[in-house]
């Protein structure tokens, strides 16, 4: 969900060029302007419901926390749920959905969410750090799209990292796929257990690898152990750390256009939303291009969906408050090839 730059030098010198920075980003022209503007919003999944478009975002707020590079400072506390009848229509906000004064295992930092619909319940899917500071990923369930919802009392067992994202498959399976490097953790759980000293992978190593896990039937657990999903170039390799504009960091997605699967995620570092293209849900996919091009501020984050025949990409930038952890959200028509190749979204002009 979050990623920072792995030098604190980096850290050092945002700092000093804020102001330089700014400045220039002021000058870039959106091509979209943010759904919500009376609170911070962030990495938004958006499905259709009812005939409606609901986004689940992170709610960002300023926490007082200092700012480090596992993103301590991303300390948010709940959950707002906001619906439109339409792409460019009125947005809703359905206020707080889940506190996490209401999940009974979590201690801090709810991170980006997702949301799934089966059998009348919708079910809100959620990674928070556990009290021993362990992300986990934890499920809540409800009979509105809207919540409010109804945390399980424990974390979905096996589950681990950040970014959860349940795509439902045209013959009525469900899969999660999640993983998060850095604050995310993902390096931690390498050996197959978790290890608190868990290193991450120097440029000459293969990188770490998002994970997948087939839904139990009753939405509520994992019907398998989580796998690893291969991303690799068009001779079949997987990437190596060093290919940071490629390779995965975080914010998983899954989406199917014209019989294929669309995976998309994050690069993290180097801020692009990238895709592959795959004939199953377990992968391989074949890396293919960049979704969406850098955004003003340190993250990206995404979701792709369908609405009325068209296609489109959810994301956030920092145009409201040109911090980097108070971000807000916003939506572009997505478009296609003839030959089912996205074309690169530029969120500036």
């Amino acid at each position: 969900m979050n990623c920072f730059t792995q030098k604190k030098l980096a850290i050092i010198a945002l700092s000093l060029l804020g102001t330089v920075t700014g400045l220039a980003q002021t000058r870039k022209q959106p091509v979209s302007q943010p759904l919500v503007s009376h609170i911070y919003t962030a990495d938004p999944s958006a499905h259709v419901f009812n005939g409606k478009i609901y986004i689940y975002p992170s709610h960002d707020i300023e926490s007082g926390v200092k700012q480090d590079d596992n993103g301590s400072h991303f300390d948010m506390k709940d959950y707002h749920i906001f619906s439109m009848d339409s792409p460019t229509g009125k947005v809703t906000d359905h206020g707080v959905a889940l506190d996490i004064k209401d999940i009974p295992w979590a201690g801090r930092q709810l991170w980006a969410p997702d949301a799934a619909y089966k059998n009348g319940t919708y079910y809100l899917y959620f990674p928070v750090k556990d009290k021993q500071d362990i992300f986990k990923i934890g499920v809540a369930t409800s009979k509105r799209p809207e919540g409010p919802f109804k945390a399980e009392k424990t974390p979905i067992e096996s589950s681990f990292s950040i970014d959860p994202s349940v795509f439902k498959d045209t013959d009525g399976n469900y899969y999660m796929y999640f993983g998060g490097i850095w604050g995310g953790q993902l390096q931690r759980w390498s050996s197959g257990s978790y290890d608190a000293n868990g290193k991450l992978r120097t440029a000459n190593e293969d990188a770490f690898l998002p994970k997948v896990a087939k839904m139990s039937s009753n939405m509520l657990s994992f019907a398998e152990t989580p796998k690893d999903i291969k991303i690799i170039d068009e001779y079949g390799k997987t990437f190596l750390e060093s290919n940071n504009d490629k390779r995965f960091f975080e914010a998983a997605w899954m989406h199917k256009y014209n019989g294929k699967y669309y995976f998309s995620y994050s690069t993290g570092d180097t801020h692009n939303i990238c895709y592959a293209i795959g004939t199953s849900p377990y992968g391989p996919f074949t890396y293919k291009g960049v979704v969406l091009s850098p955004v003003q501020g340190w993250t990206n984050h995404h979701s792709i969906v369908e609405f009325k025949g068209k296609w489109y990409l959810f994301y956030h930038d920092v145009q409201l408050s040109g911090q980097t952890h108070l971000r807000n959200i916003k939506v572009a028509e997505l478009q296609y090839n003839p030959d089912g190749t996205i074309i690169t979204v530029h969120a500036y002009k």
